[in-house]
């Protein structure tokens, strides 16, 4: 008995993976009001009333998606941190960065932190969901790097700058304001 309910267990934990996996994609893909559960159920190959098993709500759904895309990012860091070959902070941060510009080149990861700045506008629990996130990851990267307060805000605004580059594709254009934008920033 306890070995079928542990089986269980596992499968309803597999079954959430798949369906962060899928609306990580789906959300993605159309944002926060353009994407239904009916569309990832249908994509995750189970019934909506599922979905609702695992998620009780389409807000609790991306707000997972979100919470999961935080997770990506702090571990992205981490690696880098790992790889350092000193530890002053701009060296740290210099590495931190590289790792960031290589995840946020899977867009479904940046478009999903595009969205969910988008929809914290105007959904209490998604602003919350970045407000937390965003906490988390200033407080690593500060006592990670080591930085002062003005290095740890030039890194996230650079995260933020890398954002508009690669979502604007300003890097596949050569043109005086994308250079400016560009000056300094590495894409992979």
């Amino acid at each position: 008995m306890q070995r079928e309910r542990a089986r269980q267990l596992s499968t309803a934990e597999e079954r959430r993976q798949t369906v962060l996996r899928t609306a990580l994609s789906a959300f993605a893909a159309r944002g926060y009001w353009g994407t239904t559960t009916t569309e990832v159920a249908r994509a995750a190959g189970i019934s909506q009333a599922y979905v609702y098993r695992l998620f009780p709500s389409k807000e609790a759904l991306f707000v997972a998606v979100v919470e999961h895309c935080f997770v990506r990012v702090r571990a992205s860091l981490e690696r880098g941190v790992a790889e350092a070959e000193g530890s002053g902070p701009e060296v740290v941060l210099s590495v931190m960065g590289d790792a960031y510009s290589r995840l946020i080149s899977d867009n479904d990861l940046m478009l999903i932190q595009l969205h969910a700045q988008a929809a914290a506008v105007s959904e209490p629990a998604v602003r919350e969901a970045v407000r937390q996130g965003y906490a988390r990851l200033v407080e690593y990267v500060r006592g990670a790097s080591g930085g002062g307060e003005e290095q740890v805000q030039e890194f996230f605004a650079r995260g933020m700058l890398c954002h508009l580059i690669v979502s604007a594709g300003a890097d596949t254009v050569d043109a005086p304001w994308t250079r400016t934008l560009s000056m300094g920033i590495r894409h992979h």
